[in-house]
């Protein structure tokens, strides 16, 4: 078991005098599967109110608005969470017994629908193809399309963005762990398994000494049913275990961001972003 204290402050830096400005955060992890939050707090400057609630997918937001004239918006989120490692139970699940399944939840037929971000390239929906032929489940199918995907995108940070699309990531054959789980999800859903992005943190050294802070950043991984959600993250090639902290779910990124928001006011903004994690236990 780990004890992970996560500290990530973002916001944005206005180029004029912003009026008011109204927004939602999804930076604050809950108790699941594999994790406790023993702490977890947001604070907002300039200071305002906020309204929290769980949206559709199960993701805590913090909805607030900021009425008074300011040129920056910071957020700094606080968690401290015990994260045990996950059992990965092996389903199975035959493809016919997958079909019914599918049929008996809204939650499965929802992830199995491709978004403009997840619609995966012809040339990974003939490699998916390729390793459902000779899967003996859709378990066995969905871990070697997690892994050919991994293994295919070089991660190189600032060469995507927010915006790039499954099709874009694998044209340049690089990306960020948001592409790799975009590409995952649209490659397993063309093979007919659900699948759903998961947005959250993972602490970058394995073996941390306790009260060691090292830098970190928001992280994304895939989940895919084959007769219960099982998680993989594919950007690193590893089982989800006592060093990933998940905050939220949903059809791709853009169900999950960290923040947004729209102002009113002249000029741009610059989006800032610093993540730092604690071994604590």
């Amino acid at each position: 078991m780990n004890r992970l204290r996560v500290r990530h402050s973002t916001g944005f830096q206005y180029e004029g005098e912003v009026t008011a400005s109204y927004n939602e955060a999804r930076m604050l992890p809950q108790s699941s599967d594999g994790q406790l939050v023993l702490y977890a707090n947001l604070e907002i400057l300039p200071l305002s109110s906020n309204h929290g609630f769980l949206d559709y997918w199960g993701t805590r937001v913090s909805s607030f608005e900021v009425l008074t004239p300011h040129s920056e918006l910071s957020l700094t989120a606080t968690s401290l969470v015990e994260v045990r490692p996950r059992a990965h139970p092996q389903h199975r699940l035959a493809w016919t017994a997958l079909a019914d399944r599918i049929e008996e939840a809204t939650e499965f037929v929802e992830q199995l629908a491709q978004t403009p971000r997840t619609q995966p390239p012809d040339e990974l929906v003939a490699i998916a193809r390729q390793l459902v032929a000779p899967a003996e489940t859709p378990c066995d199918a969905a871990l070697a399309i997690a892994r050919a995907v991994g293994e295919r995108i070089e991660y190189m940070p600032g060469v995507t963005a927010v915006s790039t699309t499954a099709r874009e990531a694998w044209e340049q054959g690089k990306g960020v762990c948001q592409d790799i789980t975009h590409l995952t999800i649209g490659a397993l859903r063309s093979a007919g398994i659900p699948a759903r992005y998961v947005s959250g943190y993972l602490h970058p050294v394995p073996d941390a000494e306790i009260g060691q802070t090292v830098t970190g950043e928001s992280h994304a991984w895939v989940e895919w049913f084959c007769g219960d959600w099982r998680g993989y993250d594919p950007t690193n090639l590893i089982e989800i275990g006592d060093r990933h902290v998940m905050v939220g779910r949903g059809r791709d990124y853009g169900d999950v961001p960290p923040l947004r928001g729209v102002y009113a006011g002249r000029g741009g903004s610059t989006l800032f972003v610093r993540v730092e994690i604690t071994r604590e236990a």
